[in-house]
């Protein structure tokens, strides 16, 4: 079987992500596709929209064949750790190939982008960090980078999908994986455009910003599959709201306003002083909104803040994280086919970390940063939907899904 992997949030998943998942498919000729997705909370350090369940279940009904979950010490971080992580996975469960989105569209550019980096890495490094000690984002900070190496005109590092295009590529060329890489180009609309491009094509910014707004999955209709447009509109039923940071500020506010300026020092992403400035503001703000207006700067972006919050939410520490980010150390079962399933069978004796169908006390501490996500994303919710959440995480087993969409 010719397995191809993805690497992906879904939050939620839309027809842009199903033209990706069809064109993985025809370019690679795969057989089972494979995906590595975020869990309970994003790279871009938000809560997802609705549970890690229901979007592997969208997934799995809408062409892949096979979810896997990235664990939460690579979901929220930088580009270069969450590609770390996912690639780490991809080959792990040993698939041939794996496919992402880009601004570019062309693959030769990434290779030629990496190939720059890998001979002047140490100098490359050194420009990004200076960069960022001197203000400017880390997105910016690798295009000029790139710049300074006289292959600025090879890949445009300011773009979100290309940074985590390059972190793949970059990622697996360091671990020598021998998975051949392939890209798809964005229909229509960039990542972070947040109205809708036209009547089928939205961003997930978009998305999710209509639906905040409306709080009615049939304003975004048009723009997701009908699979996506059905477990939203259940997921909507059974919990009453959609996650966002609105639900979480009370907790979040409490943890900034009770815990000392020593305790968010030591917290994840926690940088320069920025918890002074974090804890003031909690303060002074009476929502999650106002709070970020009032913390974000040149020198950090809304996501990296965001990114700050979720650990501080989550009470994950530098050191926690540094030793939990070293290498995936299980694979986490989220939802298959029976493709899945079989794929799945033949390469299992093979792979070199636990594969785990549903967390136990035997695991110990190599699932405590995802056990403590779960019972935090869970914390908004009614006792009823916390429950039903906790139960499907550690009660049941991985999602058999029945017919993807074709």
């Amino acid at each position: 079987m010719i397995s191809t992997g993805i690497i992906v949030e879904y939050n939620p998943f839309h027809n842009g992500h199903l033209h990706h998942i069809r064109e993985t498919r025809r370019l690679t000729g795969a057989d089972c596709i494979i995906a590595v997705m975020s869990g309970y909370f994003m790279q871009r350090g938000e809560p997802a929209l609705v549970s890690k369940w229901a979007r592997a279940e969208m997934a799995v009904l809408c062409g892949a064949d096979l979810v896997v979950e990235l664990p939460y010490a690579f979901a929220v971080q930088q580009a270069e750790s969450f590609g770390s992580g996912g690639i780490a996975i991809l080959d792990a469960l040993q698939c041939r190939n794996f496919c992402f989105g880009s601004e570019s569209g062309d693959i030769e550019k990434f290779r030629r982008a990496v190939s720059v980096l890998l001979k002047n890495e140490s100098v490359f490094n050194t420009y990004v960090r200076c960069g960022m000690k001197n203000g400017i984002s880390y997105p910016q900070a690798l295009a000029n980078s790139l710049n300074k190496l006289g292959a600025g005109d090879v890949l445009d590092l300011s773009s979100p999908n290309n940074i985590l295009g390059f972190h793949y590529m970059l990622a697996a060329a360091k671990k020598n994986t021998g998975m051949e890489a392939f890209t798809v180009a964005r229909k229509s609309a960039q990542h972070h455009d947040e109205a809708f491009a036209d009547e089928t094509i939205a961003s997930a910014t978009a998305i999710r910003k209509t639906l905040m707004r409306d709080n009615d999955p049939a304003s975004i209709r048009t723009v997701v599959p009908k699979q996506s447009y059905a477990l939203l509109t259940r997921c909507l039923k059974e919990t009453g709201t959609f996650h966002h940071w609105g639900i979480y500020w009370p907790f979040l506010r409490y943890r900034l306003i009770s815990a000392s300026h020593e305790e968010l020092r030591n917290i994840c992403e926690v940088e320069e002083g920025i918890e002074y400035r974090l804890k003031k503001a909690a303060i002074a703000a009476d929502d999650f909104e106002s709070f970020m207006k009032k913390v974000k700067t040149k020198r950090y972006t809304w996501t990296r803040i965001q990114r700050m919050c979720t650990h501080i939410l989550t009470n994950t520490t530098k050191d926690e994280m540094k030793r939990h980010a070293a290498k995936p150390e299980y694979i986490r079962l989220l939802a298959m086919n029976e493709k899945g399933r079989a794929y799945l069978h033949r390469i299992k004796k093979n792979v070199p970390v636990p594969v785990v169908s549903k967390f136990s006390a035997s695991l110990g501490p190599l699932i405590e940063l995802d056990s403590r996500a779960a019972h935090i994303y869970a914390l908004p919710l009614t006792k009823n939907g916390r429950d039903n959440l906790l139960h499907r995480e550690y009660s049941r087993p991985p999602l058999m899904v029945g017919e993807p969409l074709r």
